[in-house]
């Protein structure tokens, strides 16, 4: 992530306009781009809720990250792992959640999650549609990355 330079920068037109078009899509309240470092998962990008961060020990994108696909709980009140999580028992009252591996470099570095506080499904399709919308945030986290290690009096190719 350090090598990455994006934890803690400021907001970035890019993956907004990605989330907003997720929470579009999918018609949920709350969308997320959120990137894990050791002990946090910060949010360079939110829909839905004001929060920066959290903490990283039990949160939903602890276990997404540790998929390959992506990885749904369809009603966390019945869903053992996450039924007296702070966010499941108080607001938001997350119920619903996706959240697409975001791999850079082939590390797993965050989520691309939509989150809602009704139960729902999601069908593969949508879980395929949610895949590509992290390998957006993925292909745009690179090209940050890209220009933040450019050298300034080179032209971008």
């Amino acid at each position: 992530m350090r090598r990455l330079q994006i934890l803690d920068t400021a907001p970035d037109k890019t993956f907004d306009a990605i989330s907003r078009a997720a929470a579009r899509h999918f018609k949920v309240p709350i969308v997320l781009v959120s990137l894990v470092d050791a002990n946090r998962q910060w949010f360079k990008s939110t829909v839905g809720i004001d929060a920066c961060e959290s903490d990283r020990a039990n949160s939903f994108c602890s276990y997404a990250i540790q998929t390959d696909g992506v990885f749904v709980v369809e009603d966390a009140q019945k869903d053992p792992r996450f039924m007296d999580h702070a966010m499941v028992t108080g607001a938001p009252f997350i119920r619903f959640y996706a959240g697409a591996p975001i791999t850079v470099d082939g590390h797993n570095v965050g989520t691309f999650c939509i989150i809602d506080d009704n139960p729902r499904t999601l069908s593969p399709i949508q879980q395929s549609e949610l895949a590509r919308m992290a390998k957006l945030v993925r292909r745009q986290i690179k090209l940050n990355a890209r220009m933040a290690f450019r050298d300034p009096l080179q032209p971008v190719s």
